[in-house]
């Protein structure tokens, strides 16, 4: 496997076997083998992993630009150094690249209030398959010249170019934070709390609902909805105090919390290393329609309650192939998007993809007209 240490190098690496029409396999640090499609044989294999730089930042300016191979836990160390973040809470983070985050288009519980990362992006260095180095974006929060460029990388699964720098806005982490566990008779009463919570002035970084199969992992088997609050003491005891009235729940700071967002943004992980034959299918959906979701999967799930992305998780992937099938007959978008490998040329990961498909289709063309990167990455589709 090639493992360029700079730009040129990867350019090189991409132009030499696309000039001889050899397939070529791209990765950062392979934590997300088992999401979205295959990764087929190929001539070449070429990882991002050693590109590792931090190339700007100024933590007055609230950016910074890094290299795709630099760790995300390196990269999110450094900004806590300055109390900052970049709260796309991506799973798999203890093993995740910036490029393959971003190729993937991760994120967690606080996309709620802050987005993905194509909320959090400001600019991107790729290169293409000729070779070049193209700039998209700038360091400039709010220049979006060309910004759409880089929107096209995010999400790709490397299957149009290689992520070569990603430039971020950060965040001021908050001066205090607290977790809130609420929990519930059924999903009805949970979703009630979840539109009041919704609806009210205080708005949460992050609103988790728990069935009780995925509540029982940390000791509660109800429906659980997982809050999370920052910014002032006097801002986060507000919370509290309106919090009360919904249910009778527990309240935590410091380790606990960092344990519990932990937790949920790494069961994915978690669930896939205890079960071999596992599989996750995630569900795009209404805040109207999350709750009838919900009570449909026959297994733990998670949702993120304020955003409308759900997750059920199932033991044996022939199970999730048969509930995909009947979720997309109801008309809800689904994907599967954990996999076993050996499964992944045998299911329909993606079954409808939408009318969007034949213009991805289009740019997936222009960038690789002979389809040799990353052949079948994005769920088979492309």
């Amino acid at each position: 496997m090639l493992k360029p240490q700079t730009l040129d190098e990867l350019a090189e690496a991409l132009q030499r076997p696309a000039s001889h029409s050899r397939t070529i396999s791209l990765e950062g640090n392979a934590s997300k083998r088992l999401m979205a499609g295959p990764t087929e044989s190929a001539d070449e294999y070429v990882s991002t992993a050693c590109l590792q730089r931090v190339l700007d930042y100024e933590p007055h300016d609230l950016t910074i630009s890094v290299e795709a191979g630099l760790p995300w836990r390196q990269l999110t160390s450094l900004l806590a150094e300055h109390r900052q973040m970049i709260p796309l809470d991506p799973p798999f983070a203890p093993f995740a690249t910036v490029g393959g985050v971003v190729a993937s288009n991760s994120s967690g519980p606080r996309r709620r209030l802050h987005g993905t990362a194509r909320d959090l992006v400001i600019g991107m260095t790729f290169v293409t398959l000729a070779g070049k180095q193209v700039k998209s974006g700038g360091m400039v929060v709010k220049n979006v010249a060309g910004l759409d460029m880089a929107k096209l990388m995010i999400g790709s699964f490397g299957t149009l170019a290689a992520i070569g720098i990603v430039n971020f806005k950060v965040l001021p982490a908050p001066e205090v934070e607290r977790s809130f566990l609420l929990p519930f008779d059924s999903a009805a009463t949970a979703i009630a709390a979840r539109d009041r919570i919704l609806n009210g002035v205080l708005q949460p970084s992050a609103l988790d609902l728990l069935n009780p199969a995925a509540g029982a992992a940390i000791g509660n088997r109800t429906w659980l909805l997982a809050l999370r609050a920052g910014g002032n003491s006097a801002a986060v005891d507000r919370y509290e105090r309106e919090l009360s009235p919904l249910a009778a729940g527990v309240a935590f700071e410091g380790d606990r919390h960092d344990s519990l967002w932990t937790y949920l943004q790494e069961m994915t992980p978690a669930f896939l290393s205890q079960h071999q034959n596992g599989a996750v299918v995630r569900v795009s959906c209404t805040l109207k329609e999350l709750q009838t979701v919900m009570e449909s999967y026959p297994g733990p799930a998670l949702a993120r309650a304020g955003s409308g992305v759900c997750y059920g998780y199932f033991e044996r992937t022939e199970a999730a192939a048969i509930w995909l099938s009947s979720a997309v007959k109801r008309g809800w978008k689904a994907v599967l998007e954990y996999s076993p490998e050996e499964w992944k040329n045998d299911l329909e990961m993606w079954p409808a993809p939408g009318g969007d498909i034949e213009i991805m289709r289009r740019v997936k063309k222009l960038f690789d007209p002979e389809n040799l990167l990353n052949r079948g990455r994005l769920y088979r589709r492309i």
